[in-house]
């Protein structure tokens, strides 16, 4: 499994969006599963299990449900991949217009001229 994670462009690039890649399913699954177990899910994000598990307890992170008779938290790859979306659009690091630096800070007008 390989992750690569930049926090910005490099000096010779100009796209303001930080590349990486999502790692693949295990060979032995469907890479086009429809579906995935909390391991399959915390592998695919690169977390651990029990992190996954924290979440879905404080109703956070990617959308789960319990699925089949046991009730097997289970997680739906497309909504999974639709919640980091949403997590790097609400990242000011990478979505530019949620940027503090492109706009000018409510608090400081300038220099302060004492009498």
């Amino acid at each position: 499994m390989s992750v690569v994670w930049r926090l910005g462009p490099l000096a010779h690039e100009e796209s303001p969006m930080p590349a990486y890649s999502l790692p693949a399913l295990p060979a032995t699954r469907a890479a086009h599963a429809a579906f995935m177990n909390v391991k399959d899910t915390a592998e695919y994000l690169g977390l651990s299990p029990h992190t996954l598990y924290v979440w879905r307890h404080r109703r956070q992170g990617p959308p789960s449900f319990r699925m089949g008779p046991r009730g097997r938290v289970m997680y739906r790859m497309e909504s999974v991949d639709s919640w980091v979306r949403e997590q790097e659009q609400a990242d000011s690091r990478t979505n530019a217009a949620l940027s503090p630096l492109k706009t000018g800070s409510r608090f400081y007008s300038g220099p302060v001229s004492n009498p």
